[in-house]
Formats: C-alpha cells, sequence, structure tokens
C-alpha cells in the first residue's frame, strides 16, 4: 500500500513538474527573429548540434557580404531606416521586402496565401493581421511573417518549448 502512495505521489509530483516546464509563447510582433537565431535552428535540426564558432562567424561574414552586396544594388534601402534591421540588427520588421526577408532568413519552411490556413496561423490575432495578410510565410521557432503584396504587414510567433522558450 505504501508504494503505491509513493507511485501516485511521484505521478502527481512528475505531472505538475513537466507542466511547469513547458512554455508557450503566443504574440504578435513589429520585429521577428534575427538571422542568426533562424540560421541556428536551421543548424541545429540539420546536423543534431549547434553550430561552433567557426561556423558562425563563417555564417556572420558571409551574411556581412551578402547584406553589403545587397545595399549597393540598393541604395535607396541604404538611406532607408531599414538599413539599422539588415546591417546591424539583422532582424526582419513590418515594412521589409520580401527580397530583405529572404536575404536575412532565407526561404521559408511554407508558404501560403490560403485564408483559412492563414487565420491558423494567426490564431487569436486573425482579426487584426487579416486585413492586411494576402500571403504569409512560416520560419522556425514559430515565427510567421505576413505580406500584403512585396511587403511584411504583420508578424506572429506561436512556439510551445521546453524550458527554454
Amino acid at each position: 500500500m505504501r508504494s503505491f502512495g509513493l507511485a501516485v505521489g511521484a505521478l502527481v509530483l512528475g505531472i505538475v513538474l513537466s507542466g511547469c516546464a513547458f512554455f508557450t509563447i503566443d504574440q504578435r510582433a513589429t520585429e521577428g527573429p534575427t538571422a542568426q537565431d533562424v540560421w541556428k535552428e536551421r543548424f541545429q535540426l540539420g546536423n543534431g548540434r549547434g553550430p561552433s564558432f567557426s561556423e558562425t562567424q563563417g555564417f556572420e561574414d558571409q551574411m556581412d557580404a551578402q547584406v553589403q552586396e545587397f545595399l549597393r544594388k540598393n541604395p535607396e534601402v541604404a538611406n532607408s531606416y531599414r538599413v539599422t534591421n539588415l546591417r546591424l540588427s539583422r532582424q526582419v520588421a513590418v515594412g521589409m521586402t520580401k527580397e530583405e526577408v529572404t536575404l536575412l532568413l532565407g526561404k521559408p519552411q511554407d508558404m501560403t496565401d490560403d485564408a483559412a490556413r492563414m487565420e491558423g496561423l494567426a490564431r487569436r490575432w486573425w482579426p487584426t493581421v487579416k486585413p492586411n495578410a494576402k500571403e504569409a510565410w512560416v520560419y522556425p521557432a514559430g515565427w510567421t511573417l505576413y505580406f500584403d503584396g512585396n511587403t511584411v504587414t504583420d508578424m506572429t510567433r506561436y512556439h510551445r518549448a521546453f524550458l527554454h522558450p
């Protein structure tokens, strides 16, 4: 009888602790993932480990070269407010173009222009996102970027994580 009580106690404790260890991120944002965040996530998924210092430095050097080349070819962007997001933070922001997003984050995992699918991705944020969402691009860690034509109009993130959101 005592062992049964211990087993039940251990089960209850396990359920409580596992419930505390899960976090859900459900947010709407004007600034989204960084190039390095998406690259690291993809690297981890593809290699089963995080990148080394030299691999990270190689990525940073490659990103520097790509951003410099993009700004050289697009001087109007080099003189816009978006240049800080491209050069320094390398973070996607509302107002960026599809080309800028692809430069920073690469190709999306998924793309859709189906309103029902976008509603599912946006969840509780759909009433706010809907008026300007004609297309959605999905990236790792639960990020979804919404476009109206060529411009990012909104971003949402829905992500369940264990211990580290």
